[in-house]
């Protein structure tokens, strides 16, 4: 597969530290990716991608596209690219926009609008036989999610890196909780991915608390550089539990490999 693009090795690494850490991925699961077409996605599925090609693990690998109807916001591209690359790709369209309107209650519309994705994210799995859910969220996100949780609701909070859901039937994995978002875009821009532009119309068309607090950490990393390392040690306990020395031994050479 020529069009498969090699991540650089500090993505590669963190990956696979991650993978191990929190026994992400193991013997026989067939793992989907929630593919939006942004920098972030893109970037997991290539290194997903490399890294299946000599994990101590076997795994079978499938995207979905959520296309929440926004005008502006045309994932089309995907299909063709996901093809090319022998990805088996699921597209959903669902009026996520209209019914923000007469559901969403005292939320933001992109609170509300995640938990539509994932819910259709949720049932595509099911139906196409997936165990596994894989999001692309980065540091910087479980950063963000941080601080918003500690200032607007006096909660200390941030997304999991390893979770089943409430049904008991599927997982979630982040394998990006170790990576910056600089690195997505870097490696986005060097291997020239076929970003989808502006994949949430919505989101940059109202000012947003998470970009609010993307501003702010910004600010304070050009002061304090190991910001987002101490961030990250504080956050570990609300990340999940780490795995059981015996769940995490076959994953423990993507560590080394990756």
């Amino acid at each position: 597969m020529a069009l498969v693009k090699r991540p650089p090795k500090t993505i590669t690494r963190a990956v696979g530290r991650a993978v191990a850490d929190y026994s992400m991925i193991r013997d026989g699961d067939r793992l989907l990716l929630g593919l939006s077409g942004g920098k972030d996605s893109l970037s997991l599925l290539h290194t997903l991608i490399y890294l299946r090609s000599y994990a101590p693990v076997s795994f079978d690998l499938g995207a979905a596209t959520v296309d929440p109807q926004i005008e502006g916001f045309d994932p089309s591209p995907l299909r063709q690219y996901t093809a090319e690359l022998e990805i088996p790709y699921f597209y959903r369209s669902e009026p996520i926009m209209e019914r923000a309107r007469t559901h969403m209650q005292g939320d933001s519309f992109c609170s509300f609008c995640s938990r539509m994705r994932r819910g259709i994210l949720y049932t595509t799995a099911r139906d196409n036989g997936y165990s596994v859910l894989v999001l692309a969220q980065h540091l910087d996100d479980l950063a963000e999610s941080f601080v918003m949780s500690a200032f607007h609701r006096g909660r200390l909070e941030t997304m999991k890196a390893h979770y089943v859901i409430d049904a008991n039937d599927l997982r979630v994995i982040r394998p990006f909780i170790y990576v910056r978002e600089r690195q997505t875009a870097h490696f986005a821009a060097a291997a020239g991915l076929p970003v989808i532009p502006d994949n949430c119309p919505a989101c940059f068309r109202m000012p947003t608390q998470r970009q609010h607090m993307k501003a702010i950490l910004a600010q304070e990393e050009r002061q304090h550089k190991h910001l987002f390392a101490n961030l990250l040690h504080t956050m570990r306990p609300l990340m999940g539990e780490p795995p059981t020395p015996d769940t995490s031994e076959q994953c423990a050479s993507l560590r080394v490999a990756g």
